[in-house]
């Protein structure tokens, strides 16, 4: 229990101000991050699986709420996120679990650290104390909108954003027990307060100064110390069956996302506690969470690696250690919300600098680059570009196309066909008028057409008997049984006899369904190759 309550209140102090940063990034206020934090900590520790895992708002989610915030404000948002747990419920129960785990690496270092580069992007705005009036578009138009906007850097700001990070970075070099995260925010917003009631010139930007909530039709600023409140995430906005095609693909990406991201977390946390997490039910866990945050005003949340991992050296034990931390937020939102409102936005970019960077994989991006195979190396930039360059929802369906295409060429590099004839490594005694063929591995539609068009270029004048080894082949499809008809039809031709030699019992099922089997006279079938020859030799 207190290993548990310690690693609880240690994540607690990390997630609070990371919350804050998030959902400022995606263009919500402050409060609607610390909401999904406190709920989604103690909901997935009832309904997920994982033991450790602490769930909330995370940077991999930041690309691609941007634009449902821009273009449907908070409310499409939430509406949303009831969505992508929908589906995320549907992909737990249809058992897709186990085959996201497998989506190759280079795509997910392909999204992670096209993700980075974006979230570093949009921090640059508020890290430099730039000027920008309207700051919307795709990733180029933005860049051209900082470098526009660069005359109006404040030092103030950049003073701020840069002691941020150097405190987190000597702190973490110094392993100290402290979050580093904490010590620097503390400092910048003492230094920053300071400076706004004693100085006279320009004052620098806080969430104080930035955010406001509005309380029996009194606005006030900051953050709102009220406790969670009931609400209907569609209410004063209007549901429509086109507004919901539109938000479909929004959730689905968001719901492959969160998955990709709470299953890896649950692997990485898995083999640090050598404990097994059901993928399934973690993503049931994270939908049923995504399902009901929308109405305590939440945003869509995922397990964290970074707060899953501090929360296993913390000593976290039991999925106490994540309500502890959703306690830890609420008591703290409660009694200090007015402190937390002078935290400086230039502090909370710098927070979110470091994130991108620690999140960006350049050691594996580039590792990949200069040592994977040339399909891995042009998967890994053409997520990556994508994810940078157009959009999330874009990158996603490419990059899970890709994984199906990548598996789909790697299995047919498997699979080969060969001619056995008595220069062969194979100890049979092969008359001339005997054709053999080995064919290794799976037959589906790939490997089928190659294997027809090899034995259809034999010369058959040559052979009376053709015969297919398939002893290692491991599975048969549809595409592969009707190539094995249309070879039986030219064998039928050319008054030729076509043998099957090690045919697992629940092929020859297969093959009796469409009728090759029943062909007599044209094909015969045996338990292997030895047997085949000698019994047509015999004949």
């Amino acid at each position: 229990m207190k290993s548990n309550l310690f690693s609880g209140v240690v994540v607690g102090i990390i997630s609070l101000p990371l919350s804050m940063a998030l959902s400022i990034a995606i263009g919500t206020p402050p409060e609607n991050g610390i909401y999904t934090a406190i709920i989604a900590g103690i909901l997935t520790a009832i309904f997920g699986s994982s033991r450790v895992n602490i769930s909330g708002p995370t940077a991999a989610f930041v690309v691609i709420l941007i634009p449902i915030v821009q273009q449907y404000g908070l409310k499409g948002l939430l509406v949303c996120g009831i969505l992508s747990g929908i589906f995320q419920i549907l992909m737990g129960l249809s058992k897709l679990g186990s085959l996201i785990e497998l989506v190759p690496y280079p795509i997910t270092v392909g999204f992670t650290s096209g993700i980075a580069i974006v979230i570093a992007t949009l921090q640059i705005k508020d890290f430099f104390g730039l000027t920008v009036e309207h700051f919307d578009g795709d990733f180029l138009e933005k860049v051209y909108i900082l470098f526009t906007s660069l005359h109006t850097f404040r030092i103030e700001e950049f003073s701020i954003g840069l002691l941020t990070i150097l405190i987190i970075v000597f702190w973490k070099k110094k392993n100290y027990k402290t979050p580093g995260s904490l010590v620097s925010l503390v400092v910048v917003t003492v230094l920053a307060y300071l400076y706004n009631n004693y100085a006279d010139a320009y004052q620098i930007a806080t969430i104080n100064s930035n955010f406001s909530y509005i309380v029996n039709g009194e606005t006030f600023s900051g953050i709102p110390s009220n406790p969670l409140t009931f609400t209907i995430p569609w209410a004063d906005f209007t549901i429509t069956k086109e507004l919901i095609k539109d938000l479909i693909p929004h959730s689905i990406a968001i719901a492959v996302l969160g998955s990709l991201e709470s299953l890896l977390c649950a692997v990485i946390s898995d083999g640090m506690t050598k404990k097994k997490t059901n993928p399934n039910k973690e993503l049931i866990g994270q939908g049923i969470t995504n399902v009901i945050l929308p109405f305590f005003a939440g945003i869509p949340a995922t397990a964290a690696i970074a707060r899953t991992v501090v929360n296993i050296k913390s000593g976290a034990t039991s999925p106490l250690s994540s309500v502890f931390n959703s306690v830890f937020i609420f008591i703290a939102v409660i009694s200090i919300a007015p402190i937390l409102s002078y935290l400086p936005m230039a502090s909370l970019s710098g927070l979110l600098l470091i994130v991108a960077w620690n999140m960006s994989e350049y050691k594996h991006f580039i590792n990949i680059v200069k040592n994977a195979p040339r399909d891995d190396i042009y998967i890994l930039l053409t997520c990556f570009i994508l994810t940078v360059l157009l959009d999330m929802q874009i990158a996603i369906g490419v990059g899970m196309i890709l994984a199906s295409v990548l598996f789909i060429k790697r299995t047919i590099d498997l699979y080969s066909i060969e001619l056995v004839n008595k220069d062969h490594k194979r100890d049979l005694d092969i008359p001339d008028n005997i054709c053999i063929y080995d064919i290794n591995g799976p037959m589906f539609f790939g490997a089928a057409q190659h294997a027809l068009k090899t034995i259809l270029t034999t010369d058959e004048d040559l052979y009376d008997v053709i015969i297919i080894n398939m002893e290692n082949v491991s599975m048969i499809d549809m595409t592969a049984m009707v190539a094995l008809r249309s070879l039986l039809e030219s064998v039928k031709e050319s008054n030729n006899l076509l043998v099957l030699s090690g045919l697992e019992d629940r092929m020859l099922h297969k093959l009796s369904k469409i009728g090759i089997i029943q062909e007599k006279g044209v094909i015969e079938f045996y338990n292997n190759v030895d047997n085949a020859v000698k019994s047509i030799k015999a004949k």
